[in-house]
């Protein structure tokens, strides 16, 4: 069993699982809510396997990560969860990584590549583009995009965060099924990644994540700069590939989202796979990760 190691990074302590040769390649892949680091149980030997050196941490509110100190406001803003990954990167003196994720740990990811474009190798990015137009945030979508919202209109209120602290077990459960209709998951699996859902700061960085992406809650200061930079959606000029599940139930697809992507870029469909791609795809995953940082070396 992989051993959990802990590191202080910016205003952290990170809990990461880490696989593969210390002498790899770096490779870091980030998970998203309502998920954690065993999205990766499988994909990331795959990976230590073909060479790489694999960091997979627990995002801030999620697993033994934990904030160092009581005063630093618990957001869950998609700039805070850039500038962890950043700060890993330099608590581990790592130069240079192939980064991937989905959902926030796939924002994560974009916003290295995009603001920190020396630092990034390659990017994985399931449903592409994930920085958040926050401007833009009250346009509607299409009818059916907004039902499958429900969530995080649900955590716009009282009622919803008082729900997730009463529930968060039903409410991901429910999530991971709609979302990934045809994967068909145990009670072991979807425990074994719960229990990551009772770190004591869950339920703040998850309600603050679904308010400031909005406009409804103001962020950290700490991370204004880096918010600023991210309203002007810079475009991404590292070697990538993008991925959509068809059967995705939360994002209808993002091939569309090309135009951000300015050096070598491929999108790539994975058929019958839903929204949690590490883990319904693991081996077609772990051919993306390695196909991007090949496509980085061309």
């Amino acid at each position: 069993m992989t051993t959990i190691k802990t590191i202080h990074a910016g205003v952290l302590s990170i809990a990461y699982l880490e696989h593969g040769p210390a002498s790899g390649w770096p490779c870091i892949l980030g998970h998203g809510f309502p998920y954690d680091v065993h999205a990766y149980s499988e994909a990331a030997p795959i990976l230590a396997e073909a060479g790489a050196r694999v960091i997979v941490p627990y995002l801030r509110g999620f697993g033994p990560t934990r904030f160092l100190s009581a005063e630093t406001p618990r957001s869950g803003e998609q700039a805070a969860l850039g500038a962890d990954l950043k700060a890993l990167m330099d608590a581990l003196q790592i130069e240079r990584a192939t980064v991937a994720g989905y959902d926030w740990g796939g924002r994560a990811a974009c916003i290295v590549a995009a603001l920190w474009r020396d630092r990034v190798e390659a990017l994985v990015s399931a449903n592409s583009y994930n920085i958040q137009d926050i401007a833009r945030a009250m346009e509607p979508a299409s009818a059916s995009e907004e039902a499958a919202f429900w969530y995080q209109y649900y955590f716009h209120s009282e009622r919803g965060r008082r729900g997730l602290i009463k529930d968060r077990r039903a409410i991901a459960r429910l999530l991971w099924r709609l979302w990934s209709p045809t994967w068909a998951f145990d009670q072991a699996t979807f425990e074994r990644t719960a229990s990551a859902f009772d770190n004591p700061d869950f339920v703040e960085v998850v309600i603050h994540s679904y308010r400031h992406r909005y406009g409804l809650a103001p962020g950290d200061p700490q991370y204004e700069a880096i918010e600023a930079a991210l309203a002007a959606q810079p475009r991404i000029s590292v070697p990538a590939i993008t991925i959509d599940g068809d059967a995705d139930g939360v994002n209808p697809g993002t091939k569309h989202h090309a135009v951000k992507f300015v050096a070598a870029h491929e999108h790539r469909f994975f058929r019958g796979a839903g929204h949690n791609l590490p883990q319904e795809r693991p081996a077609d995953w772990a051919r993306a990760v390695i196909d991007a940082r090949a496509m980085a070396e061309g």
